[in-house]
C-alpha cells in the first residue's frame, strides 16, 4: 500500500515551481545505501527506474487510529508492497509494475542483517528478503528476477499515508460491486466514493474483499495511484508552492531513500513532467503462472510466468510502453485471450454448436483456487468436475480426490466466510449446489461433487478490469471509465 505514497512523492515533485520550493524538503529523508557493494548488476537501459517498497509502520500509529482502522497486531518488518516504476527517457510516460509480495524468489548469497550469519543463495518469498537483508538484498533480488537496473530506491512508511491523502484533499474511488473486508473495516457500496486518508488506508490494505487476495489488492492499489495522480494533477496542488511544500513535507517525513535521490533530482523531474496526466501512466502486474506454488519450508508462493514476465521487463529495459508486451496470464482453456479455441464460452465447438454465453459473476474465476472431491461412487466424477471447472477458467488444483463420504447427492461447496464472493462465483458455475461456510478453511474453495452433478455453467468476471493482468492506463481505471 505504501507504494502509493512513494509514487506520490515522484508525481508531486513534478509540480515543483522552483528550487526555492524544493530546498530543504529532502533534509527529513532517512538515507539508506541499497546499492552498497553490488556487483554484476543488469545493464542500464533508457529512462529511470524506481523500486518502491512499503514497510509496516503500524507501531507508529496512534491507539485511536489502530482501533478505528483495524491496525492491530505487530509489524512484520518486511515489504508487504513492492513495485517497479519506470519513467520514460522523454518523461512522457510512467510505467508501473506490481510485484506480488509472495512471489517465489531465489535470493543471492548475503549476510543476515539480524544475526550476521552468512547465507548461501536460497529460495524464499520476495517480501522476506527485506527482513533478512534489508534494502540491499531486496534490490539485488528484484534485479536478479527482472534484469532491470534500479536507479533509485524509495521506502515509504504508511504512518504519513493518511495525512498525505488528506493534504491533497482526499481521493475519488469508484467500485462496481460492494466491497467489504472485516479485517480492515472497509465497506463500500457500488458507486463513487471520496475517500479521506483513513478510508484510503483501508482501501489499499484490504486483501479479503474477494478470492483474488493479494493479487486483487495490487490492482486496487494501482487504481488508487491513478486516482491520486488525477487528484494531484487536477486540484492545483502541483502548481501551488505552499500546498506543494505542505504535502511533500508530510510525505517525506516517513520516506527512506538512496543517497542520490534529493531535491535536485525532484526538481529535474518536475521540469520534465509538467504535462504529466493520468493518461500518461500505465499499470500492469507480473504475469503469474501458479498462484499456489508449494515450496518446502516456505509454504504457498506465487510463481511467475517466466516467458511472459521476461517480455514485460524487456519493455521496461527498452523504454517501450507495457502494452507492447503480452502481460496477460498464461491462457487456460476458457480464459480470455484465446479467441477461437473450441469449447471456449461463446465460441463454436467442433460440431459447429455455439456454447451458452458466460454468466457474469463478481470474482474472476481464474483468481479462485478450487479443490474438487468425489462424494459419490461414480468412477472419474471428480476428474470430470475438475476439468470442467478448469475449462471455464477456475484455478483448480488438477488433483481431485475422494471425499470421506461417498453418498453425497447434492454437490456441496465448502468455503471460508472471508471469501464468500468467491464461493458464490463457484456456485453460479455449479447450479443447484449447496453452500457451506467453514471459518478458517482458507482461500481454497472445496467442491464435493454429488450425484446431482450435470455440468459446469461458463462464467466471466462482471468487472473487466478486476482480475486482469493486462495493461491499463491511469485514465482507464479512474471513475467514469
Amino acid at each position: 500500500m505504501r507504494f502509493a505514497g512513494g509514487l506520490a512523492l515522484v508525481v508531486l515533485a513534478s509540480g515543483a515551481v522552483g528550487h526555492a520550493v524544493m530546498t530543504g524538503l529532502d533534509t527529513g529523508i532517512d538515507r539508506v545505501d541499497p546499492f552498497k557493494d553490488m556487483k554484476n548488476r543488469p545493464q542500464a537501459g533508457h529512462g529511470m527506474n524506481f523500486l518502491l517498497v512499503g514497510t509496516d509502520g503500524r507501531d507508529k500509529i496512534t491507539p485511536e487510529e489502530k482501533r478505528e482502522y483495524r491496525l492491530g497486531g505487530a509489524p512484520c518488518h518486511c515489504t508487504d508492497t513492492i513495485m517497479l516504476v519506470h519513467l520514460s527517457a522523454d518523461r512522457d510516460r510512467a510505467s508501473v509494475v506490481s510485484l506480488p509480495r509472495d512471489s517465489y524468489a531465489e535470493v543471492p548469497a548475503h549476510q543476515d542483517q539480524n544475526t550476521g550469519e552468512a547465507h548461501k543463495p536460497h529460495p524464499m518469498k520476495l517480501n522476506a528478503a527485506y527482513s533478512e537483508g534489508g534494502p540491499n538484498l531486496t534490490v539485488r533480488t528484484v534485479e536478479n528476477m527482472t534484469r532491470v537496473k534500479i536507479d533509485h530506491y524509495l521506502e515509504v512508511d504508511f504512518t504519513s499515508f493518511m495525512k498525505t491523502v488528506d493534504a491533497v484533499g482526499g481521493v475519488e474511488i469508484c467500485t462496481a460491486k460492494t466491497m467489504r473486508d472485516s479485517y480492515t473495516g472497509l465497506e463500500l457500496l457500488p458507486g463513487t466514493h471520496h475517500l479521506t486518508g483513513g478510508q484510503a488506508l483501508q482501501y489499499v490494505r484490504s486483501r479479503h474483499v474477494d478470492g483474488a487476495a493479494d493479487l486483487g489488492r495490487m490492482q486496487r492499489q494501482q487504481r488508487f495511484i491513478a486516482a491520486l495522480i488525477k487528484q494531484a494533477t487536477g486540484s492545483g496542488v502541483l502548481l501551488n508552492p505552499v500546498k506543494f511544500k505542505q504535502v511533500s513535507s508530510t510525505l517525506l517525513g516517513s520516506v527512506r531513500a538512496d543517497r542520490d535521490f534529493g531535491s535536485e533530482q525532484m526538481l529535474a523531474l518536475g521540469q520534465a513532467m509538467r504535462g504529466f496526466t493520468p493518461s500518461s501512466s500505465e499499470f500492469a502486474s507480473v504475469p503469474v503462472g501458479d498462484t499456489a506454488y508449494e515450496v518446502k519450508g516456505i509454504g504457498s508462493t506465487v510463481r511467475w510466468d517466466e516467458p511472459k514476465a521476461a517480455k514485460l521487463f524487456e519493455s521496461l529495459r527498452e523504454d517501450r510502453p507495457l502494452a507492447d508486451a503480452p502481460a496477460g496470464q498464461p491462457g487456460r482453456p476458457g480464459q480470455s485471450g484465446q479467441p477461437g479455441q473450441p469449447g471456449q464460452p461463446g465460441q463454436p465447438d467442433r460440431s459447429g454448436n455455439r456454447p451458452p454465453a458466460a454468466v457474469a459473476v463478481d470474482v474472476p474465476p481464474d483468481e479462485i483456487r478450487v479443490q474438487v472431491e468425489n462424494g459419490t461412487r461414480i468412477d472419474g466424477l471428480g476428474g470430470r468436475v475438475d476439468a470442467a471447472l478448469r475449462a471455464t477458467g477456475f484455478d483448480t488444483t488438477g488433483r481431485p480426490g475422494g471425499a470421506v463420504r461417498r453418498d453425497v447427492q447434492r454437490t456441496v461447496i465448502t468455503y471460508d466466510p472471508r471469501w464468500d464472493r468467491s464461493a458464490r462465483t463457484v456456485a453460479t458455475a455449479l447450479p443447484g449446489s449447496e453452500l457451506r461456510a467453514v471459518p478458517g478453511q482458507g482461500r481454497t474453495v472445496l467442491v464435493t461433487a454429488g450425484t446431482d452433478y450435470r455440468k459446469v455453467v461458463p462464467v466471466r468476471a462482471d468487472d473487466p478490469y478486476q482480475g486482469r493482468f493486462a495493461v491499463a492506463t491511469g485514465d482507464q481505471v479512474n471513475c467514469g471509465n
